[in-house]
């Protein structure tokens, strides 16, 4: 993990993510032009916030933790840039499932 990235801890209930990687090829070895690469909606859980703070005072944490592989929706996330790698932050009821490992 990069020394920017090991410091940023986000806030709330947000969640930052890393986007695995778009297959480049098919099983049968031909490479698929980017333009064709669907969209990837799994990720791995980099840093999570502490929650959300309900009215009451009590705070909620997140569902998900640090390592957690999760299933993310097609659209939303704020995109970050840290050293020249793509990560998106999104809120703890946005993502839509854990997956096991």
């Amino acid at each position: 993990m990069a020394g920017a990235l090991k410091r940023f801890i986000p806030l709330f209930d947000r969640v930052l993510v890393e986007r695995f990687a778009a297959e480049t090829k098919t099983k049968g070895g031909i490479m698929i032009p980017e333009k064709a690469q669907s969209k990837v909606l799994q990720a791995t859980v980099v840093s999570v916030g502490p929650g959300f703070r309900q009215e009451n005072g009590n705070t909620v944490p997140c569902s998900v933790k640090a390592g957690d592989k999760v299933l993310l929706p097609e659209y939303g996330g704020t995109k970050i840039t840290f050293e020249d790698k793509d990560y998106f932050l999104f809120r703890d009821g946005d993502i839509l499932g854990k997956l096991d490992s």
